[in-house]
């Protein structure tokens, strides 16, 4: 991050609400891209995580979330994504040292694989689980697909309607009997497609990244009420399945159409709660708490606002919750959804 975008998260200061509150953020990456140099945050390492998650909440545990990085560069192709796991599980080991602090930090890793290739892809998450030593938690294959070319399909460039095709399911097929849980990233219109996949698979734990990702860019853009009107449907229909839980973050970027990062200064806590809380009331309302976690999507997220403000801001959302409530889906939800011991 240049120290001009540096300046601009600063602009924006609030005080800790609810400093104590224990919290597991559930969803952030870790990259290093040496060629993409010139362009925002091209890295995000272990110390920029730290500088974020000691900005005065409690963050006692954090998961990894696949986002392409540090891949094989020798191997088989469908062996290279295990690199990502290998950098983040040292990555994982330098925090349960303590000598960064008492956190733990990639407590959970959640990594790629290939699940279109079908059953063959089971050794390459035997190989994922094996780098992750005791903290490779699941997959994540993303399926965001568009057909207008404003709006950018996902990293791993999937077709239209990925979690119905049969060659896919029969990959997503090998995550349960080997104890692994599925992250799932797409755009709103996919998520009847994720419904029908959890309803096949019911014994096999999935998490909703970002609310299914309401787009706001493109052909969508001005038509905010109509698409969360078709949105809140589609996620009611959703949270009938009971292995599906719901990351409740992630609508800070610029494909959600806000276009925070185009004002002077950074959106207070106040306003993010005010414009974006209907989204998380509605999936605390069908999921219920217990099946519910704040993710921070970071360092995505953070061209919308800072670390310390973003979580602020799911305090703000979550203060007519109850004590408990509010310890499941700042903590609870996430650490037994991804097995953490801290």
């Amino acid at each position: 991050m240049t120290a001009d975008e540096q300046n601009w998260l600063d602009l924006t200061q609030e005080e800790t609400l609810e400093p104590d509150l224990p919290i597991c953020d559930p969803h952030h990456h870790l990259w290093d891209h040496p060629k993409l140099a010139a362009y925002k945050d091209s890295r995000y390492l272990l110390e920029d995580l730290l500088a974020d998650v000691s900005c005065g909440h409690n963050v006692v545990s954090t998961v990894f979330v696949e986002c392409s990085s540090m891949y094989r560069a020798d191997g088989p192709d469908n062996m290279k994504p295990v690199g990502e796991t290998e950098f983040v599980n040292g990555v994982a080991a330098m925090s349960a040292s303590g000598t960064y602090g008492s956190g733990r930090y990639c407590a959970g890793i959640v990594g790629y694989a290939d699940l279109s290739v079908g059953a063959g892809v089971k050794p390459v998450l035997e190989a994922h689980i094996a780098a992750g030593n005791g903290r490779f938690r699941g997959i994540r294959h993303a399926a965001g697909w568009d057909l207008d070319p404003k709006v950018n399909n996902s990293h791993t460039n999937p077709p239209a309607s990925l979690y119905l095709d049969a060659t896919f399911r029969k990959g997503f097929a090998q995550l349960a009997p080997l104890g692994l849980s599925f992250d799932a990233w797409l755009y709103h219109p996919q998520i009847p497609e994720l419904t029908d996949l959890a309803r096949a698979f019911p014994d096999t734990p999935i998490v909703l990244d970002h609310f299914g990702g309401p787009l706001g860019i493109g052909p969508y853009e001005g038509k905010r009420e109509e698409i969360f009107e078709k949105w809140k449907d589609d996620i009611a229909e959703l949270a009938q399945c009971p292995n599906v839980m719901a990351k409740l973050g992630g609508i800070n970027m610029k494909v959600n159409g806000f276009d925070w990062h185009k004002l002077d200064k950074p959106p207070s806590s106040e306003e993010l709660a005010a414009s974006t809380g209907r989204y998380y009331h509605h999936s605390i309302e069908h999921f219920g708490a217990d099946r519910c976690m704040f993710e921070s999507n970071f360092p995505v997220d953070k061209v919308t606002c800072s670390y310390h403000l973003l979580w602020n801001t799911f305090k703000r959302i979550a203060n007519g919750c109850s004590d408990a409530e509010k310890a499941e889906l700042f903590c609870g939800s996430a650490s037994r959804f991804y097995k953490l011991d801290v």
